[in-house]
């Protein structure tokens, strides 16, 4: 009987995608209790910005905020590839992560990034 080696619990199953999406929620999380509120935002993850960047980005954007309309909350994106070729290690990942969530958070908020980090 054939089957994978290891099994869904065991880290060797996790794929890179979802890592990268757990740092999302945990950045989300650490947030929400600076902020000591929910972010209100949704949090969305794409492997690549699209090829039309924003008129201010200069550069490879590493993650984008997308304001409120309508009946649409405001959404959050990170850009996965980009963000991913900074790091050298998981611990690097991380930070940057934090890093560009609480820059575009501060942002929509009216607040220094600073105060976030």
């Amino acid at each position: 009987m054939r089957g994978p080696l290891a099994w869904p619990p065991v880290p060797v199953m996790t794929s890179r995608s979802t890592r990268f999406d757990d740092l999302v929620l945990d950045a989300a999380e650490m947030l929400e209790r600076r902020l000591e509120h929910e972010l209100g935002v949704e949090l969305a993850v794409e492997e690549v910005p699209p090829s039309d960047p924003a008129p201010w980005e200069h550069g490879v954007p590493l993650g984008r905020l997308f304001p409120a309309e309508r009946t649409l909350p405001a959404r959050l994106v990170l850009y996965r590839r980009p963000i991913a070729q900074r790091a050298h290690d998981d611990t690097e990942l991380a930070a940057i992560v934090y890093e560009v969530m609480a820059e575009q958070v501060a942002r929509m908020l009216g607040r220094d990034p600073e105060d976030l980090a």
